[in-house]
């Protein structure tokens, strides 16, 4: 990995100057369009593997692209004192690389590889962790002609979804195996306006090679709605989503899972003020108890852009409902559905299910290539008749005999360096002192977590 980074690395610093007007890495790789490129004149080997031309007219071309990510990890006192000591942390290394081919307008294909790796866990690595190698995405992607502004899309086959703030759809870039579905779905856009419908498979990672088979157990369906300028709110969302699970495990019941969320989002994202505000209503069944369960969030920021450094306070809360009875005929524990890994963090140490939480910020820029935050969050259990859940909504821990709902403190710093388009590194450093409820249910020790990351695009 190391011998890979140090190699690439001085070809992309000569490629730097030519790659000033190229378009942004997206999270979504497959939405970059490199067809700017069709009457480059600077014959940069980089820019031929953007936009390597394949008939005469340019509109028929293919584009190669890819990323390298090394983190190193350390916890002291892991899983609050349950899991092993480990005194040298482990090693998480991804690598993705895809291969994106137009023939004209109307069709493309898109294809991508991942190997994800983890080294010196003492415990077995989780599907999320280690992915040997596998096919992550490949599907085809029709584009009917229409006149105007509008246009609609089908794309078939392997692929990522996100949506929104990612709090309930993501590409889970944080743990190291993003995340796909097998799925259909169908885009419509016109002007400032993008509706979404699409029905899928979520893809179990496994550890193997090329393992990775269709998953029949795990339905995802949903209808997403996008509607940009408008007055006073500036931008919304209004969405449904279904879910339907073979299997699944809450505190107060397991079963098979059928889950319909229906909500709605306001957002900005320019300006000084910032603002995300959602809300969300679920509704179905687990096994033989029905299903009533909700989520409000808000994330407000303001950016002094006049002042030096920039400096950003923000602050983001959240009511998310767990179970209110044991051993009823309901179920009250919210499911995240598919939420990016790393909600509260890098470290990851708990999901979005049963909480309450307050979380203040403060981010400056050092430099126009450095940048330092700093954040507090508090956490409390929101029903006392439910556990706590991990980012993928397996219980952590039971609430059943405990009274108390303070769950701990979380306080994190991080640095981020991003000297050009092609390379990020950052350090964080979280401590989570643990609260009573933690005290009560586990061993209650304090977390000191270290995670450095070093990623290349290309």
């Amino acid at each position: 990995m190391k011998k890979i980074l140090f190699l690439l690395l001085p070809c992309f610093y000569q490629v730097c100057t030519h790659a000033q007007h190229m378009p942004p890495f997206k999270a979504l790789r497959y939405e970059e369009d490199y067809s700017i490129l069709k009457n480059d004149s600077s014959h940069s080997w980089y820019n031929r593997t953007k936009y390597n031309p394949l008939s005469k007219s340019g509109d028929t071309y293919i584009s190669f692209g890819g990323e390298v990510r090394y983190q190193y990890f350390y916890f002291k006192n892991e899983d609050w004192g349950e899991s092993p000591k480990d005194k040298d942390g482990y090693i998480l290394t991804r690598y993705l690389a895809h291969a994106d081919f137009h023939a004209g307008k109307y069709f493309r294909t898109f294809v991508q590889l991942q190997s994800s790796l983890a080294n010196g866990k003492l415990t077995t690595p989780s599907g999320a962790d280690e992915n040997q190698l596998d096919l992550h995405q490949a599907f085809i992607e029709l584009t009917v002609p229409t006149a105007g502004q509008q246009s609609f899309m089908l794309r078939l086959g392997r692929q990522e979804f996100s949506y929104g703030s990612q709090r309930l759809v993501a590409v889970r870039d944080g743990p190291n195996n993003r995340q796909a579905f097998d799925a259909a779905k169908l885009v419509y856009t016109r002007n400032h306006f993008k509706a979404d419908a699409f029905f899928s498979h979520y893809v179990l990672s496994k550890r193997g090679i090329f393992d990775d088979g269709f998953n029949k157990n795990t339905q995802f369906w949903g209808a997403y709605f996008v509607i940009n300028q408008i007055p006073l709110l500036q931008n919304m969302d209004i969405y449904y989503l279904g879910l339907s699970k073979a299997t699944a495990s809450f505190d107060d019941g397991k079963g098979k899972e059928l889950r319909h969320s229906i909500g709605s989002r306001i957002w900005k994202r320019t300006g000084n003020w910032q603002y995300d505000f959602e809300g969300l209503y679920q509704w179905g069944t687990l096994a033989t108890k029905n299903i009533a369960a909700w989520t409000l969030s808000s994330n407000t920021s303001y950016t002094f852009h006049s002042v030096k450094l920039q400096p950003q306070i923000g602050l983001k809360t959240e009511l998310i409902s767990g179970d209110k009875n044991y051993d009823d005929t309901k179920l009250n524990s919210f499911n995240p559905l598919f939420p990016r890994g790393a909600y509260f963090g890098l470290a990851a140490l708990i999901g979005p299910s049963n909480l309450a939480d307050v979380h203040p910020s403060l981010s400056v820029e050092l430099s126009n290539k450095v940048g330092l935050s700093v954040d507090y969050d508090a956490f409390w259990r929101y029903s006392a008749n439910d556990g706590i859940y991990a980012p993928s909504t397996a219980l952590i821990y039971s609430g059943r005999n405990i009274s108390h709902k303070f769950i701990g403190q979380q306080y994190s710093t991080e640095l981020a360096y991003t000297p050009n388009r092609f390379l990020y590194f950052r350090v964080e450093l979280t401590w989570f002192k643990s609260g009573a409820y933690l005290k009560a249910a586990s061993p209650g020790k304090d977390i000191l977590f270290t995670g450095v990351t070093a990623q290349l695009k290309f």
